[in-house]
């Protein structure tokens, strides 16, 4: 244990050293793949990207999906992405930021997306993952849900989903006992 806590501290003590020496940091290959994939985004018309910590971390930014067809037009939907180092051989961690009524992301933010998980392969890119969480916004799919009462309306009663969604878009409205402040 002791061993551990001299690794961490040579390892802060050389972060400190290269912040006062203006010395750059050796970027991780996962870093220099992001930052390849961040380059070349073709975003959907409907997405951008920011990052709150700034551009010195790529590891951690968001996307805004604002859909313009389908059950979620005109609300505006926020994930939060966490690239791990070890990328692309570990699939981006993404949480939806927003509150949101869908069958494929449930009330804590947590997406139910098959490239994130089983077909995660690293030739997949940002890109990729960025369409299919705009995908989801054209096309929820009932049959692998997070949401299991969103999805079972979904699949019963889809103009009760639409109610639904709208409730939760335009905001201050209970659906079900759920509370959404709004996403528009």
């Amino acid at each position: 244990m002791i061993r551990l806590f001299k690794v961490k501290e040579k390892q802060k003590e050389i972060e400190e050293n290269t912040k006062e020496k203006g010395l750059v940091k050796k970027q991780s290959a996962g870093e220099l793949r992001l930052h390849r994939d961040i380059s070349e985004l073709n975003l959907p018309k409907a997405c951008e990207i920011s990052f709150p910590n700034g551009k010195n971390d790529l590891m951690n930014f968001e996307v805004t999906i604002e859909p313009d067809e389908g059950y979620y037009i005109g609300g505006r939907f926020v994930f939060s992405f966490h690239v791990p180092i070890i990328y692309p051989h570990e699939a981006p961690k993404i949480k939806c930021e927003t509150k949101i009524y869908h069958p494929n992301i449930d009330l804590e933010g947590n997406v139910c997306l098959n490239i994130l998980r089983e077909d995660w392969k690293p030739v997949l890119n940002i890109n990729t993952v960025i369409y299919g969480l705009s995908h989801l916004f054209t096309q929820p799919n009932y049959e692998d849900p997070l949401n299991h009462e969103a999805a079972d309306v979904l699949r019963d009663d889809p103009e009760l989903f639409q109610s639904n969604v709208r409730k939760a878009i335009d905001g201050r409205q209970w659906v079900g006992t759920d509370y959404f402040p709004g996403c528009n």
